[in-house]
């Protein structure tokens, strides 16, 4: 049982990055019902820009800076890729420039950091805690604490602020919000920016658990992928559920069966729920009068 507990707090840490990640498709999904499929190379240019102010800045000051660009770098993936697109009313030209936009990114990223992985200094010691046996980091319990709060972050904004107001008018009814006087367009590049800031933010509270590195967003962006489908794409809910769904399922897979493996419950969940629910376990089915 305690091993068994380990493992459950050791996905409970991956399972709220996956969230995070998997949260921004969620807020570009709502307003404009596109993804950016470079959501990895944002979380992974957050971190290496972390980890080059880090030296300079501290690791707390430095995360407001991240933030910035994560923001900044948001809206030119959606001027780049996805305004163009949107506005000849292409259904796939979107895909493509923010597939494209993210091999760029990938590449700038090998020229200025180079191809080897890099180590990220932790904030916090690096020494486990103890609660009734099972260890965890202090670093896990901030992932799990930041990504949280993050996600709350943004909540409050949409709740709370003008312009959350209007992504929310915007994500419920684009149509109806332009003629209610939303500019709807700089909406969708709101949404973009936040969605790439929070997986900046993702990238700098995941690298001191793993190394940093030009590919370091790849894998996690796919996976989370898969957990916004699974959770449902217009469901803030559906991802924190899905994402801690899959993060505990690879670590009881890796112990109990293999780490060959890992990677196996995730797809078959996926195929299941897009078998069963296609609109994920939290989304709503949507009934269109023709």
């Amino acid at each position: 049982m305690q091993i068994f507990l380990q493992l459950v707090a050791s996905g409970i840490a991956v399972g709220m990055i996956y969230a995070a990640i998997a949260f921004g498709y969620q807020l570009t999904f709502a307003t404009s019902k596109t993804l950016n499929f470079g959501q990895g190379e944002a979380l992974m240019l957050g971190a290496l820009f972390g980890l080059t102010l880090v030296p300079f800045t501290g690791y707390w000051l430095m995360l407001p800076l991240v933030l910035v660009f994560g923001f900044a770098l948001g809206a030119v993936v959606e001027r780049l890729g996805v305004r163009p697109a949107v506005k000849i009313k292409s259904e796939y030209g979107w895909i493509m420039a923010t597939i494209a936009l993210g091999i760029i990114f990938k590449n700038v990223a090998e020229n200025i950091w180079g191809r080897d992985d890099l180590k990220f200094p932790s904030p916090l010691p690096e020494t486990a805690l103890t609660f009734g046996g099972v260890r965890v980091l202090p670093m896990e319990l901030m992932i799990v604490a930041g990504a949280l709060l993050m996600m709350l972050a943004v909540e409050l904004f949409n709740r709370r602020s003008i312009w959350g107001k209007a992504v929310v008018a915007t994500s419920n009814d684009i149509d109806a919000a332009g003629l209610m006087g939303i500019n709807t367009r700089k909406v969708i590049t709101l949404s973009y920016s936040i969605s790439a800031m929070t997986a900046a933010f993702a990238g700098v509270l995941v690298a001191p658990v793993t190394l940093t590195g030009a590919t370091m967003g790849s894998v996690l962006a796919l996976k989370a992928f898969a957990v916004a489908i699974i959770g449902g794409l217009e469901s803030g809910l559906g991802v924190i559920v899905g994402g801690l769904i899959l993060g505990v399922a690879e670590t009881l897979t890796g112990f109990y069966i293999s780490t060959g493996y890992k990677d196996v419950p995730g797809l078959i969940l996926l195929l299941a729920v897009l078998a069963v629910r296609p609109v994920g376990l939290f989304g709503k089915a949507v009934i269109k009068k023709v």
